[in-house]
């Protein structure tokens, strides 16, 4: 059976994640695996209680789900090693792994940064990063209001008040990442909601004036609205059904991208498979995605 894995350490990230990963499990029809990675065989000594124990965190997590889930096949495991290492082997199995960013865990802090960006790099399926929620934030219906849609929208579109945010992709028209639009356009596809697709672009450097800066968008956005739609038309033929918006906002394509994503769904961006002299990294885009982006954040490797 199919299966979403998910990586448990006792933090509130931790937990904001498992329920992340108990959702997307539920719409994709897949089992859920609680992985905790401990670097010794025994659980740590001397803990207030259970709950601080490695079995007791892992065992609490498997019942609270089964019981807010019911339905939802849920497994759990304890394994020893690296905690990169055995995430991305465990990865190389589900459909997407999904980590608490920025965890610092009961547990020796297991999830802490720099072991989800290393299990990222180890791994070529999908890993999604998720926060805890930080509580309400009303303006992001102001915020992403300018970002107009540049063709209309088509495919389905839920009007309702209570519309779920968007899946948030950002779109390279230079080099155009296929499981990248597929996993974006097949995301949104499982929530029923729209895809919101952002390329961002610089004016010349030497416009500086009102006129000149107005007149050189008049001319130059269309080319850069033609060039996004010719890159997406493929996926939107695949998947009719998915509302999608075409964003080509003027500016920084890390700031573009971070302010879009306000009360998204979900963020996807795209690693490339590469190493260098320095070793594994994932572009600067989406290292300031992860870094700044409060929405749980998708890293879909691509060649």
């Amino acid at each position: 059976m199919p299966h979403v894995t998910v990586g448990v350490d006792g933090s509130a990230e931790s937990a904001a994640a498992v329920e992340w990963a108990a959702g997307e499990a539920v719409l994709r029809k897949a089992a859920l695996r609680l992985v905790l990675v401990a670097d010794s065989p025994e659980p740590p000594r001397g803990g207030t209680d259970q709950g601080d124990s490695v079995d007791g965190v892992l065992t609490g997590t498997a019942h609270a789900l089964r019981a807010g889930h019911p339905g939802l096949e849920v497994r759990a495991d304890r394994l020893l090693g690296r905690p990169p290492a055995v995430l991305a082997r465990e990865a190389a199995e589900a459909e997407l792994v999904v980590l608490g960013s920025r965890g610092l865990g009961s547990i020796r802090g297991f999830l802490l940064g720099s072991v989800a960006m290393a299990t990222i790099v180890e791994t070529d399926r999908p890993v999604v990063l998720v926060r805890p929620e930080r509580g309400p934030r009303p303006e992001r219906e102001a915020q992403r209001e300018p970002l107009v849609a540049d063709r209309p929208r088509s495919g389905r579109r839920r009007e309702t008040a209570d519309e779920i945010g968007p899946v948030v992709v950002g779109v390279d028209v230079r080099e155009a990442c296929e499981p990248v639009l597929d996993f974006a356009f097949g995301e949104a596809d499982l929530r029923g909601c729209r895809l919101a697709a952002v390329h961002s672009w610089s004016l010349p450097p030497f416009e500086r004036d009102a006129p000149a800066l107005e007149m050189a968008l008049r001319e130059m956005r269309p080319d850069v609205v033609a060039e996004l739609g010719k890159v997406l038309a493929p996926w939107r033929q695949r998947n009719p059904s998915v509302d999608v918006d075409e964003l080509t906002p003027v500016g920084g394509a890390s700031e573009q991208l971070v302010h879009a994503a306000e009360g998204a769904a979900l963020v996807v961006v795209g690693r490339r498979v590469r190493t260098s002299r320095v070793g594994a990294h994932i572009g600067p885009v989406t290292h300031a995605v992860i870094h700044h982006c409060d929405s749980p954040v998708a890293v879909v490797a691509h060649d």
